[in-house]
């Protein structure tokens, strides 16, 4: 963790290659509960730890929090809640969001995922509902039909009407 520049170290699936990525501000104030629950870590340590029971008597110890254990979590959650999430749902359902949000573009979805192509993210998470797209296609061509109605703004003192209209288009006024 870099706590100043609020970003997290992952290891990618696979290439097990080092990625740093942001973290939101709200994840740090979790992140820092989480760690004043647990014993203080060595900073070579994962930051993710669950306690299990082994057969030996001795109680809960910690151990590193692994796929496995991971995935029994969810298997828990699903079977008290009625329902089927998985780890790749809330993967999916953080890179539908983002993918949607007018601030991110693809290759910022795509770095974030860790995908080698962007490709990959936009076969995924490009996913569109007709009537999104319907719709805003209408409000691009409203606004579109707005702003050929408005009249241009009045050219300041000191220009030449004609010169501007030669540089920009239009009519002069």
């Amino acid at each position: 963790m870099d706590w100043g520049e609020q970003a997290v170290r992952v290891f990618r699936k696979g290439t097990d290659a080092e990625q740093w990525l942001p973290t939101s501000p709200d994840a740090f104030v979790w992140l820092r509960l989480y760690l004043a629950e647990i014993d203080q870590l060595d900073p070579t340590e994962p930051i993710w730890w669950t306690l299990r029971r082994r057969d030996r008597g001795d109680g809960l110890r910690r151990h590193q929090l692994e796929y496995d254990a991971l995935r029994g979590v969810f298997r828990r959650a699903n079977a008290a809640l009625g329902t089927n999430y998985s780890m790749h749902d809330l993967r999916h359902t953080c890179a539908l969001r983002m993918a949607r949000n007018k601030r991110l573009s693809l290759r910022d979805v795509q770095v974030i995922l860790g995908h080698a192509h962007l490709g990959t993210t936009a076969d995924f998470y490009l996913i569109e509902d007709e009537d999104q797209v319907i719709r805003r296609v209408a409000e691009y061509l409203a606004e579109r039909e707005e702003r050929a109605q408005t009249p241009p703004p009045r050219v300041a003192v000191g220009y030449d009407d004609s010169a501007l209209s030669v540089l920009f288009g239009g009519t002069p006024r």
